[in-house]
């Protein structure tokens, strides 16, 4: 197995060709031929009518068809691409997508820094905000205005109208039915079974789908990162909590009832510390952010004041660790043995081709140091078997809201292309 190598990414920079999932022809779960036409052009970014052909296994002609329904109905434009040098003749025409046929807008709410983006139709950023939270309060009707506030600030930043919005994608922590549209449970909301994705929508003014942000950074991966050809891989969060999506044959699995891949709830410690969540001993209790803070308060006298944040605490741990503290290294590295757990666990249960560590704690490395992978590589059923690759991933925290906005994006584009069969 490769020893985990950190790649950073640019927040809001351009895909360097195309977005969405590379789906092979002969994908058992594939949408319509109309859908994986669409689909096969955003992914590719630009490309001929041949080449799309050829990629989805289908005649030429069934292909000009489908683009030019694709083309009137304005989701689909023409291009022209740069010759070879030395060539004659026309420039080559390639098909790419409309960037303005639709504007979709992502928003990650969190516990501290809500952020969002609006995208185009290609998958482009054009607007970007943050909205640091006042407290860590868990009214309903707070959340709502602070989301209904980032989105105005993106609109004044780019210029455009509510109304201009095809859809919204947001995601929360927590257990989200999607499907429903239904927080379960979150820690940033007071309460259960909450019609969430309605109460967006209706404060919003515009159709909003809601998922669990784990889920929504791996959708991200899927489409702009490192899962892009990747049939499964697994990610695994950590910020205040600690999560995992998970990708099956090109899609995310979210389980039976949308509430699946709850990694920071897996068990590690029969009647063990407290979680947020009210039972005890889950993995988050042991790795996440207030856990870490916990510990730090105890063995370090640590404790938060008027000024004292609890990131102001993990950054002063941080650097008590690399100062050569030995009780704050100790409080790292017994958070990566439970961490090593957990993600073998992952290994044993799904075997993913490729594990992505992701979220803003991979700032502190002690959580991902060799010896915390050693451990997880001795944790799994390691005799004969080849282990996946570890990655860190050092993107921003952009990506969350960018991978809500994938959700409303796939949501739109179904839409657009169902009313296509339907013309």
């Amino acid at each position: 197995m490769n020893a985990a190598e950190p790649h950073a990414s640019g927040e809001l920079s351009l895909p360097p060709a195309g977005c969405g999932p590379v789906v092979p022809s002969h994908d058992s779960s594939a949408p319509s031929l109309r859908r994986q036409v669409f689909d096969c052009v955003r992914s590719h970014g630009h490309i001929s009518r041949i080449d799309v052909a050829k990629h989805l296994s289908i005649s030429p002609a069934s292909v000009s068809t489908l683009v030019s329904d694709l083309l009137g109905n304005g989701l689909l434009r023409e291009i022209e691409v740069p010759q070879k040098p030395g060539s004659r003749g026309r420039p080559p025409v390639a098909l790419a997508v409309r960037p303005e046929a639709a504007y979709v807008v992502g928003i990650k709410l969190s516990d501290l820094v809500h952020t969002g983006v609006i995208v185009d139709f290609a998958g482009r950023p054009v607007a970007e905000a943050r909205l640091q939270r006042p407290s860590l309060r868990t009214d309903l009707d707070l959340l709502i205005d602070e989301a209904d506030e980032l989105l105005a600030r993106m609109l004044d930043q780019a210029g455009m109208r509510r109304d201009e919005m095809a859809g919204v994608g947001i995601g929360l922590p927590g257990m989200v039915d999607h499907a429903r549209g239904v927080a379960l449970w979150s820690p940033i909301i007071r309460g259960t079974d909450i019609p969430f994705a309605k109460l967006m929508a209706e404060r919003l003014g515009l159709p909003v789908q809601v998922d669990n942000d784990a889920n929504l950074l791996t959708m991200a991966e899927l489409w702009y990162g490192a899962g892009r050809r990747l049939a499964d891989f697994a990610v695994v969060t950590l910020e205040y909590g600690v999560g995992m999506g998970l990708v099956m044959n090109h899609k995310l699995y979210r389980g039976a009832h949308s509430v699946g891949m709850e990694l920071g709830h897996i068990k590690v410690q029969l009647d063990g510390a407290l979680c947020r969540c009210g039972q005890r001993g889950c993995l988050e209790a042991y790795v996440s952010d207030y856990a870490l803070v916990r510990e730090a308060s105890v063995a370090l006298d640590l404790h938060r004041t008027s000024s004292g944040t609890a990131q102001v605490m993990l950054e002063s741990l941080y650097d008590q660790a690399k100062a050569g503290n030995e009780a704050a290294r100790t409080i790292f590295r017994r958070a990566g043995r439970f961490l090593a757990a957990g993600l073998a666990n992952v290994i044993n249960l799904f075997d993913p081709s490729l594990v992505i560590l992701s979220g803003a704690r991979m700032k502190y490395d002690y959580l991902y140091a060799e010896d915390v992978l050693k451990e997880m590589r001795e944790l799994t059923l390691n005799k004969v078997r080849t282990l996946p690759r570890v990655e860190i991933n050092a993107w921003g925290d952009l990506v969350w809201a960018r991978g809500a906005a994938t959700l409303a994006l796939e949501a739109v584009t179904e839409q657009r292309t169902l009313v296509e069969v339907a013309s």
